[in-house]
């Protein structure tokens, strides 16, 4: 088994990518407001910023940073997590294994996360949260994508609402180059 270790910066920024446990359903879109509960619930009780984010059908990548002081990050996406899988109803398939363990079949057990270094990496990672739904093929323009937060910051003018335009939106957006 491999030694996973995760960087925590107390106050720090991190991009995020929280997977479903079957990628063909659509339960986050299907389910949105169940999903937008889930995070204003979670951050009432464990505050947090969000930088950027956006909500697939199968997945969701943030930019979140933490207050001062505080870097539990994993504590805040198990709450979603929770409160999202409470939302639904059981019906899902399950493992053997989490049957055993009495957990649900929604979500995958990880998720990934990568400290956010510097502005540029910052705006690379922002930048691919908000093209993530043209990347997937799910819109033509980053704008039509109803579940971002790409609106909001289009409506503080800090993204025109043109961004990336219905180009093929070539540039590195947070991916690993190919070997």
């Amino acid at each position: 088994m491999p030694n996973y270790r995760r960087a925590f910066v107390p106050g720090g920024c991190w991009f995020f990518t929280v997977n479903l446990l079957e990628r063909k359903r659509t339960l986050l879109v299907d389910r949105i407001d169940d999903f937008r509960d889930a995070v204003r619930k979670t951050r009432e009780r464990h505050p947090f910023s969000i930088d950027a984010m956006v909500v697939l059908p199968d997945h969701v990548h943030a930019v979140w940073t933490l207050p001062p002081g505080d870097a539990h990050f994993s504590v805040r996406w198990r709450w979603i997590k929770h409160r999202f899988a409470q939302a639904m109803p059981a019906d899902e398939r399950r493992s053997q294994v989490r049957l055993a363990r009495g957990e649900r079949g929604i979500w995958q057990r990880r998720f990934w996360e990568h400290l956010i270094r510097d502005e540029a990496d910052y705006a690379r990672h922002v930048e691919y949260c908000y093209i993530n739904p043209m990347k997937h093929g799910l819109v033509t323009r980053v704008v039509d994508w109803p579940y971002s937060s790409f609106h909001r910051d289009v409506g503080a003018g800090i993204f025109p609402s043109d961004w990336a335009g219905d180009a093929d939106a070539p540039g590195e957006f947070g991916e690993r180059r190919a070997q």
